[in-house]
């Protein structure tokens, strides 16, 4: 579950507008922070994004799974982006924000 620098740098890159962002080395890839907010995982060279019960249809809809660290463990509020919002930088953010504000709603 390694991931390859420059899948890591190009996502960093389409997220750079994101404040405090940092990757952190977690499950074999990377956990992605903004403001010290876990909001997404890059790992295999696919990034996932925090979800809830709102948007994760979106994604189960698109035909998208879940982060898998393992073969026995499935993280269900992680899904991977779609690879037409992956590669939009405009859309990227949207989702991006859309993740953090999940874990932001979460802890009030």
């Amino acid at each position: 579950m390694s991931v390859d620098k420059s899948f890591k740098d190009f996502v960093l890159d389409q997220l750079v507008e994101l404040s405090g962002l940092r990757a952190k080395s977690m499950f074999g890839g990377f956990g992605l922070y903004a403001e010290g907010v876990f909001f997404g995982i890059v790992s295999s060279d696919v990034l996932y994004f925090k979800t809830n019960e709102h948007t994760r249809t979106r994604y189960v809809d698109a035909g998208l799974k879940p982060f898998r660290p393992n073969e026995k463990q499935m993280l269900k509020n992680y899904y991977e982006v779609p690879d037409d919002v992956l590669e939009d930088a405009r859309m990227i953010l949207e989702y991006a924000e859309e993740a953090i504000g999940i874990v932001r709603d979460s802890k009030k």
